[in-house]
């Protein structure tokens, strides 16, 4: 269960980002907010997740879904680059979350 927690937090933290993005510099409301509120959630999911998870299996895990989920967010809303070689690189990242998972004692 911890790891769908996590999963969660890690999804969260995407909604965090673009919320972010979309407040221009905390100077519209509704994102400033969304921002906030989606933050919260994050952090608090990830601290249940630690309950029992190792803190460093389940921070890299969190880190890397919130940036996985993040470029693919900037690539489909935002028109950020879909370079092979750039989402080459994300999915290095997303091999070393599958990892962590699988050699996790937990």
């Amino acid at each position: 269960m911890a790891w769908v927690v996590l999963f969660v937090a890690g999804l969260l933290e995407v909604g965090w980002a673009v919320c972010l993005k979309s407040s221009r510099g905390f100077t519209v409301f509704w994102p400033s907010l969304g921002f906030a509120a989606f933050m919260f959630a994050s952090v608090y999911l990830l601290g249940v997740s630690l309950k029992s998870l190792p803190l460093g299996t389940a921070y890299t895990v969190w880190t890397g879904i919130g940036a996985v989920g993040s470029v693919v967010v900037g690539v489909l809303m935002f028109g950020e680059s879909g370079d092979p070689r750039r989402l080459a690189c994300v999915g290095m990242v997303v091999a070393g979350i599958v990892g962590l998972k699988f050699l996790s004692p937990h």
